[in-house]
């Protein structure tokens, strides 16, 4: 084996190391070498046909194999392609690895064409962004991989300029940089959280993204059953505890609706744990809805809470998994809930989301989750159908729904499925999308078919911007800039060399469900609805 090699190998090795096994984006003459050293070192290089969807199918990849998720992106409008992407990131806490060509830097003082301050872009949506050097392209690599799996997870950018890639150096790297070992609460506070705890009669959990990326699911199951407190959850973090458990409350944070059940059972909760709970996901109606001096409010976060839209009476900075254990060590199991709160609670949620309509949004995600199997992986698209859908869509462990819960992002439930696809072969997966959102990326069908994998694309038709309209309506304000054309989505999968049917009823839909699960090819299932459909149900 050679002594030296690129620095771009270092680079690629060390993601490799982190458990890396696919990099999505688009080539420029400025990447050549990157995705070379990229595909030496084992991480297979995906052509998408946008950068920003190429992040969106990292970060499917990454829910499924927990590695972080790699765009490419040659210089200037390529990389600034994925901009949305990494902001998503950032609010959403994906640990993506960003990789953008650029000029080096004496060229850059002549040669203008494309050259843009790529670093000076990404700082505001990444957790660091580097120029790689050669001399020190092995540290900047573990950086890279620390900075964006550690603490909040987040995107990392690093500039490759092209002569650094090819730059031979030592191909012995450094001893990696040991991830911090999660800390526990102790002491007066700890002692004081115990005693809540003990004496709690109306305990609350909110569980959010840091529970989840800590992968504090398990620990999160045992506390909510040992001690019987029921729990919400964020969009994001929906199946952390399995939703058809009889504690489970669902997803909560954008749906009014579910505000009016939900808020009023936290407000009279005493005690309210957040295990990992970050409010970016949720709307105005979860500000400052408790009162951290009348209610005992214990706040677990990765982080210090700089956002001010709750507070706590204590505040751990601290690991999930081990907090809970710290505050269950030993305590005896009290009776909780004990008028039947929680199940009146749940009973009104399934009320005002009813599942019995003959044809609707609601009848779509009732039919798909009946006939799609248990296993079965989903995206959402952001839009009306998204908020009815977290509230019905029963997920049964965590990530097995995707979705751009924080940034709320049109167009990233088809590539989130094509990447969860080619990570999980062997489990079905499936999208719902607007139809706008899905006009937005509806070119990635190309992909589908070259990676020869077979998600189900559902698309509500309603030729709608449908929860922009509703709120125009809502205010008296005239119709501009929503409708547009009903397209033939159904025709869009056949030209794109998968299946694609039309359904306007649920025994439509049902069958095209079943030939779908059964395809060898993606399928696009266009299903048609009123226009105002979502009125009064979100």
């Amino acid at each position: 084996m050679s002594d030296t090699i690129r620095a771009a190998d270092a680079l690629a090795r060390r993601l490799y190391a982190a458990g890396c096994r696919t990099a999505f984006g688009m080539p420029g003459g400025e990447v050549l070498t990157l995705i070379d050293a990229l595909e030496a070192a084992g991480i297979r290089f995906i052509l998408a046909k946008h950068e920003n969807a190429a992040g969106f199918m990292a970060e499917g990849v990454h829910h499924r194999d927990g590695a972080p998720g790699i765009l490419v992106g040659t210089i200037g409008p390529g990389t600034l392609n994925g901009v949305n992407t990494v902001a998503n990131a950032l609010q959403d806490q994906v640990p993506l690895v960003v990789l953008s060509g650029c000029m080096d830097a004496d060229e850059a003082q002549t040669y203008t064409h494309q050259v843009v301050d790529q670093g000076a872009v990404f700082r505001p949506i990444t957790k660091a962004t580097f120029t790689l050097d050669a001399k020190a392209a092995h540290i900047i690599a573990d950086k890279a991989v620390a900075i964006a799996t550690e603490g909040r997870m987040g995107p990392v950018h690093i500039d490759v300029p092209i002569t650094v890639a090819n730059t031979q150096i030592a191909a012995a790297a450094p001893a990696p940089r040991a991830p911090a070992s999660a800390a526990a609460p102790s002491g007066a506070d700890l002692e004081t959280a115990r005693g809540w705890l003990a004496k709690a009669r109306k305990p609350v959990i909110i569980a959010g993204v840091d529970a989840l990326n800590e992968g504090a699911g398990d620990a999160l199951t045992r506390f909510a059953e040992h001690h019987h407190i029921p729990v919400i959850t964020s969009y994001k973090a929906k199946g952390l505890l399995a939703e058809d458990h009889a504690l489970s409350l669902g997803g909560a944070g954008l749906s009014p609706l579910a505000d009016t059940h939900l808020v009023p059972f936290v407000q009279d909760a005493d005690l309210i744990l957040c295990v990992g709970y970050d409010p970016i996901e949720m709307r105005p109606g979860w500000r400052n809805i408790w009162d951290p001096a009348r209610q005992n409010v214990v706040d677990i976060s990765a982080v210090p809470n700089l956002h001010y839209m709750h507070q706590g009476t204590l505040n751990f900075v601290t690991s999930c998994t081990a907090t809970l254990q710290a505050l269950s060590d030993g305590l005896t199991p009290q009776d909780t809930w004990e008028d039947g709160e929680i199940y009146r609670l749940k009973s009104a949620l399934a009320k005002s989301f009813p599942r019995d309509d003959d044809w609707g949004p609601a009848a779509i995600i009732d039919t798909c989750r009946n006939v799609l199997p248990r296993e079965t992986l989903a995206s959402a698209d952001s839009g009306a159908h998204r908020i009815l859908l977290s509230q019905m869509w029963e997920c049964y462990a965590p990530r097995d729904l995707m979705q751009s819960s924080a940034l709320c992002t049109m167009g990233c439930a088809v590539p989130m499925a094509i990447g969860a696809k080619l990570a999980a072969p062997e489990r079905p997966v499936v999208s719902f999308s607007g139809d706008a959102g899905f006009l937005m990326v509806a070119g990635e069908l190309a992909t589908a078919i070259e990676l020869n994998v077979a998600p189900i694309f559902v698309v509500f038709v309603d030729a709608s911007l449908a929860l922009i309209e509703k709120k125009q309506r809502e205010r008296q304000l005239a119709n501009v800039g929503v409708d547009f054309a009903q397209h033939n989505f159904a025709a869009m999968g056949v030209a794109f060399g998968g299946a694609g049917v039309t359904v306007r009823d649920r025994a439509g839909l049902e069958n095209a469900l079943k030939d779908a699960v059964a395809a060898d090819t993606f399928t696009v299932i266009a299903a048609v609805i009123d226009r105002e459909a979502y009125d009064g149900r979100i």
